[in-house]
């Protein structure tokens, strides 16, 4: 996997997450700028996707289990289109406080998913 990549998605994640919890406590309803940042942060993921497939195919092969890995993959993409989804459909304050524990939950799993493909780490 391209590592620069990976780390430029765990710190999007983290500032979309971050920053959705932030508006979430702050009272505010799910917004544009909450709503872009868990898009920007699924755009990556299927990026991800694109890169995970591909990869194998120049000889880069993973150092971890792929079912893991993949696993990781389709939850990391699956979650932040459910917690927009609800966002969309709840419109209130905790609405945007999920999309902040989403984007958080993601960037938990695009570490896992680099330590699986680099350095098989704890």
């Amino acid at each position: 996997m391209i590592e620069w990549f990976t780390y430029l998605q765990l710190a999007i994640a983290t500032s979309a997450g971050l920053l959705c919890l932030g508006l979430g406590l702050a009272g505010r309803k799910p917004t544009d700028l909450s709503m872009g940042a868990t898009l920007l942060v699924e755009l990556l993921l299927i990026a991800q996707l694109v890169v995970a497939i591909v990869a194998p195919l120049t000889g880069n092969q993973a150092t971890g289990s792929l079912l893991e890995f993949y696993t990781y993959l389709v939850s990391a993409i699956l979650l932040p289109i459910a917690g927009g989804v609800w966002a969309l459909i709840e419109r209130s304050r905790w609405s945007t406080v999920i999309l902040g524990v989403v984007c958080l939950s993601v960037a938990v799993m695009v570490y896992r998913m680099l330590q699986i493909w680099t350095v098989q780490g704890v």
